[in-house]
Parts: C-alpha cells; sequence; structure tokens
C-alpha cells in the first residue's frame, strides 16, 4: 500500500484518498516570465511521476497544476515592479502576450520531458472573481482587514485561533526575524502580514476592479481560490517544491482555514531542490541553466547537450526528497545509466522463448512496486531494474533460455515501469538517430573486414579496428554469431 511523505506531520503516512477510487491532487505550476530551468523540472517530473503511479494503481486522478500569469510578484521583482508588466512594459506587448509566449514554451519542454499533461490547468487571470469571493470569506471571519485600498491577512490575529507556521515550524517570532522590508510595509499592521488584495499603483499596467480598489490578488490567493473551486474545500494532496512551504503554502493553509474554518489538504508533499556545486541554482550565482539550454548545450557549465530523457532520468536516479546537486559530469553518467537501461530494453523485446527458464529471475514487478510504495522510491526502481538486465543480457547472449510465459511477463513489467511509470522514452536513450544511420554502414563495414581477419588470424589488424572504433566511442561486442556495437 502506498506510503506517501507528508511535510504536515512529518512523517510517512498510508495514503487514503476521502473519496474511494478517486484522488484530486493540486501542484504548483509556473510563474510565466521565463523560459523553464532544471528548477521547474524536478516538480514538474516529481508530481508526474505520482500522477502515473496513481493512476496505475487504479485511481481516477483530477490532477490540476495552475498557472501564475497575473501581476502579484512584488515579493521578488526588481524594485518592486511586477515581472511579467515589466517585460511587457519594455517590449511594448501585452502582458498576457509575454504570459503566453512563457506558457508556450513551458509546455514544449514539458511534452519534450514526457510530463504529462494535468486534467486541468487554470490560469490565476481567469479566477480573479473567484479571488474576490475568498478574501471576501476572510474578511467576513474577521480575519483581515481593509488599508488603503489593499486587504491583509491579519496573521497575528488569525494565529490566536489556529495554528500558523504549522507547516513550515516557524513561530512568529522567527517570521518577524526573517520578513523584508518590502512595499507597503507601512500599510499593514504588522510586518508579516500578508497581502490578499492589493491595490494597484497608477502604473501597474495588470489590474482588476474589486469591491476594495483597482488591483490584483496576493500572491497566495490563486492557489487557495482555484484549489477549492476544482477540488473541493477538502481534497487529498497539495505538492511543490520544498521552496514553496513558507510563505506560500502556509499561507495558503492560514487562507483557507480563515475563510473555511478548517484545512483543505490532507498530504502536503514537497520536492526537494537542485543545486549546481552545492549553490542554489539562480542568476545571481551565474549558474541558471534553463531546459532549452540543456538541450542544446549552449552553456558553459554544459559539456554538451543532453537529451530530455537524459534529464528526465537524473532526476529520477534520486529521491525526490534529496537534494540533486547537478554537473555536466553526473549527466554524462545518467546518460550512460540510461543508454544501458535502453539496450536492456530493446534486447527483452527482441527475446526469442526457450522452452524452459534456466536463469533466476526475481519477482521484478513485486520488487519494483514495493519501493514505488515506499514514497515513490525511483531510484530504488532502477537499481531493480538494472539487476534485471543482467539476467535479460545473459539470456541474449546465449547463455541461458526464458520460458514463454516468464518472457512476457518480463516485458510487460519493464514496459509497465521503465514508459508508464518513470515516463522514459527509450527510443531517445540514445545518440541522434541519424548519426547512427550515417556511421551504420561504415562501422558494420569495418567489424565486417575485422571478422575475415580473425578467421584469418591477422590479430593485429583485428586489434587495430577494434581499438580505433573503441577511442572514437564505439561500443563493441563479439557473439558466437557475429558482433553487435552500439555510440
Amino acid at each position: 500500500m502506498l506510503q506517501i511523505y507528508n511535510t504536515l506531520t512529518r512523517q510517512k503516512e498510508y495514503f487514503r484518498p476521502l473519496n474511494e477510487g478517486r484522488v484530486g491532487m493540486y501542484v504548483c505550476g509556473p510563474t510565466v516570465y521565463g523560459d523553464a530551468h532544471l528548477g521547474h523540472a524536478r516538480p514538474a517530473i516529481t508530481f508526474d511521476l505520482l500522477f502515473r503511479y496513481l493512476q496505475y494503481l487504479g485511481y481516477k486522478v483530477r490532477y490540476v497544476r495552475n498557472i501564475t500569469d497575473v501581476g502579484h510578484l512584488e515579493h521578488d521583482a526588481d524594485e518592486g515592479e511586477d515581472k511579467i508588466a515589466k517585460k511587457a512594459r519594455l517590449e511594448q506587448l501585452e502582458p498576457m502576450e509575454v504570459a503566453q509566449y512563457y506558457m508556450n514554451r513551458y509546455h514544449r519542454d514539458m511534452e519534450a520531458l514526457n510530463v504529462l499533461p494535468p486534467s486541468i490547468e487554470p490560469h490565476a487571470s481567469g479566477h480573479i472573481m473567484e479571488q474576490i469571493e475568498f478574501v471576501q470569506k476572510i474578511l467576513d471571519k474577521g480575519y483581515a482587514y481593509i488599508s488603503n485600498g489593499s486587504v491583509y491577512m491579519d496573521v497575528e490575529k488569525y494565529a490566536k485561533d489556529y495554528h500558523y507556521g504549522k507547516l513550515s515550524g516557524r513561530n512568529l517570532q522567527d517570521i518577524v526575524t526573517d520578513t523584508r522590508d518590502l512595499d507597503g510595509q507601512e500599510e499593514k499592521r504588522h510586518s508579516y502580514d500578508f497581502a490578499l488584495w492589493k491595490k494597484a499603483a497608477p502604473e501597474h499596467i495588470m489590474r482588476w476592479k474589486s469591491p476594495w480598489s483597482d488591483g490584483f490578488p496576493g500572491w497566495h490567493m490563486e492557489c487557495s481560490a482555484m484549489g477549492c473551486k476544482y477540488l473541493g474545500e477538502q481534497f487529498d494532496i497539495h505538492g511543490g517544491g520544498m521552496d514553496l512551504i513558507f510563505p506560500h503554502h502556509e499561507a495558503e493553509i492560514a487562507q483557507s482555514c480563515a475563510a473555511l474554518g478548517h484545512d483543505t489538504v490532507h498530504y502536503w508533499m514537497h520536492n526537494n531542490m537542485i543545486t549546481i556545486a552545492g549553490k542554489k541554482m539562480g542568476k545571481s550565482y551565474g549558474n541558471f541553466i534553463t531546459l532549452e539550454q540543456f538541450f542544446s548545450g549552449e552553456h558553459k557549465l554544459l559539456s554538451r547537450p543532453f537529451s530530455p530523457m537524459t534529464i528526465r532520468f537524473f532526476i529520477l536516479m534520486a529521491h525526490y526528497r534529496s537534494t540533486v546537486d547537478f554537473s555536466s559530469e553526473a549527466l554524462e553518467a545518467a546518460e550512460k545509466g540510461l543508454t544501458r537501461m535502453q539496450e536492456a530494453y530493446s534486447r527483452l523485446m527482441s527475446l526469442k522463448a526457450g522452452d524452459k527458464t534456466t536463469i533466476e529471475l526475481t519477482n521484478l514487478r513485486e520488487l519494483c512496486t514495493e519501493a514505488m510504495d515506499d514514497d515513490l522510491n525511483s531510484p530504488i526502481v532502477i537499481s531493480h531494474l538494472f539487476d534485471s538486465a543482467r539476467a535479460i543480457n545473459t539470456i541474449h547472449d546465449g547463455k541461458a533460455t526464458v520460458s514463454s510465459d516468464d518472457l512476457a511477463q518480463l516485458q510487460a513489467t519493464w514496459k509497465t515501469f521503465v514508459i508508464d511509470i518513470l515516463g522514459l522514452r527509450m527510443e531517445e536513450a540514445t545518440a541522434d538517430d541519424s548519426k547512427l544511420n550515417a556511421y551504420k554502414g561504415a562501422v558494420d563495414m569495418l567489424l565486417n573486414l575485422r571478422l575475415k581477419a580473425k578467421e584469418q588470424k591477422d590479430w593485429a589488424t583485428s586489434d587495430l579496428i577494434r581499438n580505433q572504433l573503441t577511442e572514437l566511442g564505439f561500443s563493441i561486442k563479439d557473439k558466437k554469431d557475429g558482433f553487435e556495437w552500439s555510440l
């Protein structure tokens, strides 16, 4: 039975959905003001893995992943200006033009990574009324106040009735110490109060009418409103990167409890960060690499291009709650591992059944299921698949046989876990197909010459051909009936 680590309770818990056979899952999606990078890929792949596994277990999953495209990014913008609005102003574009451009590019990158589309992908800009109504509920309950046309959460008053900080483990004193000096602080009763609705400055492009002012919703409000709209006042799973635990998800809990009187989420799940040489990825460190740069190899930290499946495999090789430190060397190692898996998969699918099985085969499906049930332990699944690959290679080399029933079961298990659950496209694990096709005739000709040299006991020529092909990056394997090679 599936166990997942609940950030709220800080322990693994058996997953029990609210509605039998159905699962509601909400994951914080991208803020569309720039190209997706490796840090965006990790939560997308993590919760794609969960989405795929829940479906494998037989659940009907409603997966909601939001798009942040409204002007409330002042907490993280240069000089207090929203990033989408700033780019629109500088390039003389409509803000939605900027958002659409980057959303299209995000979708392209997700498709390349074989991340399944969510069931619903709501835009914050399309749910302004729902957010206004949610703010009004909080005001009606007395946990918010209006100041100069903006609406703020009264955190101190809320904390008297509810546990503020239970997700992040912080208390109000910690929050006071860590609060940055941002625009609009003079409007607040306390520095830790956060905006539910912000009055727009005259130059602010993105604005909507509300009972309080022409403005825009606070950063946290969209997820509370859209989560309830599409999944109800209580749903199963809310996920995202661990950098969202505070303040974003902590604020979501406060908003929902203030408006509804209870928590909305049963299981909070968070993936860990990707670092580069021990530092968080970011433009200020000069280590910011977009997915497009990974695919093209056009970045100083990359030795060469890496395929989308190499990126996906690299992320799946680590447990989602562990830190992953990126380097070009680590990606090269992941690429080699993926090639090994691709070769084993190709060999498995081409095996011919014998009369009986003469090699020990583990119960691969049971082992992989056990690993996935243990909080989505994808690296253990991969290790079991590599163990199985040894048996596949032994059978392929003619040193053992496998019965038709065992072969069918082995093939089905590999397809289920490699293709359906891990989401790896095996055909993309090798080098570029056009290169292989160009090399094939020449390499086959040289290796056939080598076979003739071996028949004539011309060992010098045989070794010369093999050594030079190996130096060029080709892997040569002799077989009873000839040879096989890969790049």
